[in-house]
């Protein structure tokens, strides 16, 4: 169940959308599912050869229009650039997927400045970027309908010991999302965001938690579902956010992590450890105090 397409199809034909980073993972998962309800995707990252054989590998499996455009989202020239290769293409943009990111764990003393800068540099640098240039792209050309996805994290309210990097520059994604929901509406551009909780990649999971750090720390204990997400869940909610079923709903943060950051967040939630047979003698005991 939880594998399976949710909207109905033809939920995105004609629509064009970039998605940045969409060469592999969990941008890769979304730009399929925005193929197969008839979107043409503009998947971007730097390593064109990467990309091209993505976009190739895409075509092959939904029979949709890719293109793969090289860019790096920290460079604003590039950013346009590569708005402009979209537009030689088809003509017209309807929807940004701020998707790219970086990250890595870390003790936040033993980061250099420089290793700071990467990823603020990528994830709230490059989707400042990118939404600017799409945005004045499509205030100019006055166009009546458009719509801006940011993929956002739970700790960007939160925030996060050892992420600090990306939860400072998550919040300030965050911020954005929320802020241009108001400012540019009247202009027919709508802001959302989705906080994804563990939605196992290879590459993403292998650079934060390497070698047997998996095992000792197991997300399913951390969920109270139970279980980690599936790709198509993510990509279901992303579509919708995307497609015109969408249209009321501006300036919205969606978390998807089966209730993990509310685990964290509740104060007793622990408790859950504790085994029915000592909540008999926590009641008892309580019980007889009272007395």
């Amino acid at each position: 169940m939880y594998t399976q397409p949710m909207l109905k199809e033809g939920s995105l034909k004609n629509k064009v959308i970039v998605v940045t980073g969409g060469g592999s993972g969990l941008g890769k998962a979304m730009s399929i599912y925005f193929l197969q309800l008839g979107a043409r995707v503009a998947i971007t990252s730097r390593n064109l050869e990467k990309l091209e054989k993505t976009a190739q590998e895409l075509h092959q499996k939904t029979g949709g229009e890719v293109l793969a455009v090289a860019c790096d989202v920290r460079q604003y020239h590039q950013v346009e650039e590569m708005l402009q290769a979209v537009l030689e293409k088809w003509g017209r943009v309807d929807g940004l997927l701020n998707n790219a990111a970086g990250n890595f764990i870390s003790p936040t003393e033993r980061l250099s400045a420089g290793a700071f800068d990467v990823i603020i540099d990528i994830v709230l640098k490059g989707t400042k970027n990118c939404t600017l240039a799409f945005g004045k792209h499509w205030i100019k050309e006055k166009q009546e309908q458009a719509t801006v996805l940011n993929i956002v994290t739970t700790y960007a309210w939160t925030g996060s010991a050892y992420v600090v990097p990306s939860a400072t520059a998550k919040a300030g994604v965050l911020a954005m999302t929320r802020s241009l929901a108001v400012e540019w509406a009247k202009y027919g551009i709508r802001f959302n965001a989705i906080a994804p909780g563990p939605f196992p990649t290879k590459g993403a999971w292998d650079r934060l938690l390497p070698g047997d750090l998996k095992e000792k720390f197991d997300f399913k204990k951390k969920i109270p579902v139970g279980r980690v997400g599936e790709h198509q869940e993510l990509a279901n909610l992303a579509a919708y956010l995307m497609s015109d079923f969408s249209a009321f709903v501006n300036g919205e943060v969606i978390t998807i992590d089966g209730g993990e950051w509310l685990k964290g967040a509740g104060e007793f939630n622990m408790l859950e450890a504790i085994p029915e047979h000592m909540w008999d003698m926590l009641e008892a005991m309580i019980r007889g105090k009272k007395k």
